[in-house]
């Protein structure tokens, strides 16, 4: 039985502070569904006193005018603190959204601390200034901190997702408001703890749980500069409809519907090795998850065969189990969705090769069993909608222009695969398949380049230095005529 983890104050702007409002959310197990936490629910006086420390700390405070080395110091120790506290915080998000403990470890705690470890990375090494010839004479261009942003952050990867945003905004000079979805509001706290004791000056950084209504306050807020959001395409676009009343700029990591191609020429047990883990990681609940698999219409029956064992061969129970691979979904509203798209691709003709129901035993607990489609046509909503759960598709495809053509259409453009003998070939493919990332006989995100999406996967992108330049302005000087010459 976890224990019950209970909070009643707010972090804001760095300290610990009695909520404004009243109401309170309950954290509840996706294993056992009953309540493991309890935190206050923000309101937007909240959110406007989080707003209003936040741009007072950035217009007047030390931080956006500490020097670079002094806010590497303070991230360094967020970062190393992350790396000392990562079971814990593994535990926490596994308690939450029922990843299994094994890939929390990875994929939740660890995988946060190298997003701050790879951005420091980058901070180090930016050209923060630098001198051009203009048309009209010398200039000097300068990045300078975007102001105070407004980082709003999913609950599948929320340590994640909360470094991706707050690492590059933190080391540019900026101040943040963090707002955590309501069902992963736990492991926050721990963040919150870990900031205060690095340093983080007052002001810089606040911390607040809130549904969908405080969220839209929050990113249209008129003493925003800069929204940062991750999930759906349905919230961006409306994310970015409030953002634009105030013309706030905007970075939105949104949706997926990737697809992974097998070659001809490609080993079906490195394939098959290679692709199930990145199809249901996260108990499918993963914006780059690999949900569509394209596979020759000459070799469709035996990958078909090999990726249902694979799948059937998944262990699914207690995310804390460490033989568990594929926990619960987050909540009901999720395992009720997969079930409907398993029914919808039923009657769509396609052919469940296995899974396709709630596990067997498993009468407590938002779990749905790890699910496979065969026999799929790309028109088919199960192959055009994300799902977010449990549930991929296989599809045939005639030749390799033909495997282009299934995987480019779609809505999404996020992530993508291609698997075969020959790599130099997968890279010619891989030039051809319009996402923002993508892997050649592999499957990874790496925090040193951007990642972001095309089509209705985003706007903008996150990591390496065309992320960090998100959280920049820049600024033009122009310099009179001769300014410069003779220096060395």
């Amino acid at each position: 039985m976890t224990e019950l983890v209970e909070h009643r104050k707010l972090y804001i702007g760095g300290q610990l502070t009695d909520p404004l409002g009243s109401e309170v959310i309950e954290v509840v197990s996706p294993h056992t569904e009953q309540v493991v936490g309890r935190v206050p629910h923000a309101s937007r006086a909240d959110v406007d006193r989080a707003v209003a420390v936040a741009r007072e700390a950035f217009d007047t405070g030390p931080w956006p005018r500490a020097t670079l080395d002094e806010r590497i110091a303070v991230v360094t120790r967020i970062k190393d603190a992350i790396a000392v506290r990562h079971e814990e915080i593994a535990r926490s998000i596994t308690a939450q959204n029922g990843t299994p403990y094994t890939a929390s470890v990875m994929m939740q705690a660890l995988a946060a601390m190298m997003v701050w470890d790879a951005t420091l990375a980058v901070a180090r090494d930016f050209p923060y200034e630098e001198r051009r010839t203009g048309a009209l004479g010398p200039i000097l261009v300068r990045r300078e901190p975007a102001g105070v942003v407004a980082a709003v952050v999913p609950w599948n990867v929320p340590q994640f997702t909360a470094a991706a945003k707050l690492a590059p905004a933190l080391l540019a000079g900026c101040t943040a408001v963090l707002k955590v979805s309501p069902e992963t509001p736990l492991d926050a706290y721990i963040l919150a703890d870990i900031a205060t004791e690095a340093g983080l000056p007052e002001g810089v950084l606040s911390i607040i749980p809130a549904d969908r209504e405080v969220s839209e306050y929050l990113v249209g807020h008129p003493g925003i500069d800069k929204v940062s959001f991750t999930g759906s395409v349905a919230a961006g676009r409306r994310v970015m409809e409030v953002a634009s009343r105030n013309l706030t700029r905007v970075t939105l990591e949104l949706g997926g519907k990737s697809a992974a191609v097998i070659l001809p020429d490609a080993d079906l047990p490195t394939a098959v090795a290679g692709i199930v883990p990145f199809a249901w990681m996260l108990n499918g609940q993963a914006c780059v998850a690999q949900t569509r698999i394209l596979t020759p219409r000459s070799r469709y029956d035996e990958f078909a065969e090999a990726f249902a064992a694979a799948a059937g061969a998944l262990k699914v129970g207690d995310p804390f189990d460490p033989a568990t691979e594929v926990g619960p979904l987050v909540a009901e509203r999720q395992q009720r969705r997969s079930l409907d798209y398993i029914r919808i691709g039923q009657e769509e003709g396609a052919k469940i090769l296995t899974g396709g129901g709630r596990p067997a035993g498993r009468e407590r607990g938002w779990y749905v069993e790890p699910t496979l489609f065969g026999g799929v046509d790309n028109s088919m909503r199960i192959a055009r909608e994300e799902i977010f759960g449990p549930v991929i598709c296989l599809l045939p495809y005639d030749d390799e222009r033909d495997a282009v053509r299934i995987a480019n259409d779609s809505e999404y453009g996020l992530s993508g695969s291609v698997w075969t003998a020959d790599t130099e070939h997968g890279i010619d493919i891989a030039r051809q398949v319009r996402t923002g990332t993508y892997s050649v006989n592999t499957f990874s995100v790496d925090m040193l380049g951007p990642f972001g999406g095309y089509k209705n996967s985003g706007l903008g992108r996150e990591f390496g230095p065309e992320g960090y330049g998100e959280y920049l302005e820049h600024k033009m000087i122009h310099l009179p005529a001769g300014h410069g010459q003779g220096e060395a």
